[in-house]
Order: C-alpha cells, then structure tokens, then sequence
C-alpha cells in the first residue's frame, strides 16, 4: 500500500472509534465518584506532561539528525569535487586526465 494519506486517514479513524467505545464502556460499567476525580486529573495532568516531554526530545533529536546529515553530505560532496584533482585517485590512462590536470 503506497498512500500515506489513506493509511493515516484509517489510523485516525480506528482510534477515534476506540476511543469512543472505551469511553462507551467506562461510562456504562464503572461510572467515576467524585472523589475519584480528583485522582483522574492528576493523573491526566502527569499524562499530558511526559507526552509533551516525550514529543520535545523527539523533535530535539530530530532536528539534530538532520543537522548531522547536512554536514556529511557536503562534507562527501567536497570529498568527490577534490578526488579528480588527487592524481593517485585518476587512473594513468584515463582521456581526460590532460584536462583535467589544466582544470587543477
């Protein structure tokens, strides 16, 4: 299958229906009291924190790697510009060695 869109469109889909089926059932069979409550948003508020947590160091390392991609891309791209002016790199009996010797 070779369409993100479609794909990411149907996980959406299947958690929103879990989602609501599990709420579906909670409200049904275990309905909070008030004094559970309390404990439910500290424990939401801890939730919502580590995912903050979580999705900033993922971006953190993302923007890193990245970065790290960059600087070897040009540092091969300098190291294959330089290699025909290192005269051990160019085989003897290449037709263009003339040229590029004049080019160097």
């Amino acid at each position: 299958m070779n369409s993100p869109m479609l794909v990411f469109v149907l996980i959406l889909v299947v958690l929103w229906l879990s989602a609501q089926v599990g709420d579906l059932i909670r409200k049904t069979f275990l309905p909070f009291q008030e004094t559970e409550r309390g404990d439910f948003t500290v424990v939401v508020s801890a939730m919502l924190t580590l995912l903050g947590l979580l999705i900033g160091f993922a971006f953190s390392m993302a923007v890193t790697r990245y970065d790290q991609r960059k600087n070897y891309q040009e540092a091969e791209a300098n190291a294959i510009g330089i290699c025909p002016c290192t005269p051990s790199a160019r085989p003897k009996r290449c037709s263009c060695s003339r040229v590029i010797e004049e080019i160097c």
